[in-house]
């Protein structure tokens, strides 16, 4: 078939569907992606023929139906590096923790360094959000009889809860987790 028109696109269609298909199929390896890409090639050829007569068909197929699959081929190698590279992140985050739980000493964890961090944090903090904390963490009262007491909203309780929270954080970002766990009952 040397050109291509709306006269004999049908019958080009039903010659070379299968063959595009292999041949997308044969890179792709996903016969769905295969028949999206043969489909998606016949058609781009019937659009060009709509436009302008086309001397040489096949040769203008090949290369769309090359560059469809080339797109698919190069987003799936960026999807495949994406997960990659987060699976390599998880990972390290993941050997990050491991070693941080290993790498935690008992001696450490009640050393006066700790103990010390934690008191000049809690005494570096505002009046009132010291006091709102202490009466949560060493008294265990509820946010209620503690914003009954200082007459002021729950959220409020929560506000200074939480700003006495960051402050620890960002002073024991090391231990965090750690004195959490072991030290925000003893105040």
């Amino acid at each position: 078939m040397d050109s291509l028109n709306s006269s004999n696109y049908k019958k080009f269609y039903t010659i070379y569907y299968d063959r595009c298909f292999l041949f997308a199929k044969s890179y792709v390896h996903n016969d769905l992606v295969a028949e999206d890409i043969a489909s998606e090639a016949l058609i781009k050829l019937w659009e060009l023929s709509e436009i302008k007569e086309i001397e040489n068909p096949l040769k203008l197929l090949f290369v769309v139906l090359r560059n469809k699959a080339l797109d698919y081929l190069k987003h799936e190698k960026i999807k495949s590096e994406a997960l990659l590279s987060m699976s390599d992140w998880a990972k390290r985050e993941l050997e990050i923790r491991i070693s941080t739980l290993e790498a935690s000493n008992p001696d450490k964890i009640f050393s006066n360094d700790i103990q010390e961090i934690l008191r000049k944090t809690i005494a570096g903090l505002p009046e009132q959000t010291r006091m709102i904390f202490e009466m949560s963490r060493s008294k265990n009262m509820s946010k209620t009889d503690i914003a009954e007491y200082y007459n002021i909203s729950i959220k409020g309780v929560d506000y200074h809860i939480s700003k006495a929270l960051a402050s620890l954080r960002e002073n024991l970002k090391d231990y965090f987790p750690i004195a959490l766990f072991f030290y925000f009952n003893l105040f």
